[in-house]
């Protein structure tokens, strides 16, 4: 199981995965089905995870199977940043997919 903070254009998520890391093609593949195709994330420990959000990561972590290998721990960023203090977090991992949506403004 895996652990990340991801920072998309919408605010940062909290995220559980049965995915090896966020380099993972099928993760990434996943993210982007929800929209999330440009991100900035850092790895979060699991024992930190499951310390900080207590039964919460017990209840998500749960539900997390091979069919459902992507469940959001946290959707609020505020939260998030409160509970996960920068120095628990990994290094962070910069992706940036495909820019789908058409031309920036101004263009």
């Amino acid at each position: 199981m895996y652990a990340a903070m991801i920072f998309p254009g919408s605010g940062p998520l909290v995220i559980l995965t049965s995915h090896q890391g966020l380099e993972d093609p099928a993760l990434l593949e996943r993210l982007a089905g929800k929209g999330i195709s440009k991100f900035i994330a850092f790895p979060v420990p699991i024992e930190v995870a499951k310390a900080k959000y207590g039964i919460h990561f017990d209840i998500v972590c749960h539900s997390l199977n091979e069919t459902d290998d992507l469940r959001v721990l946290d959707f609020d960023g505020r939260r998030a940043m409160d509970l996960l203090p920068f120095d628990v977090l990994g290094d962070p991992v910069f992706h940036e997919g495909s820019a789908s949506h058409g031309p920036a403004p101004g263009d």
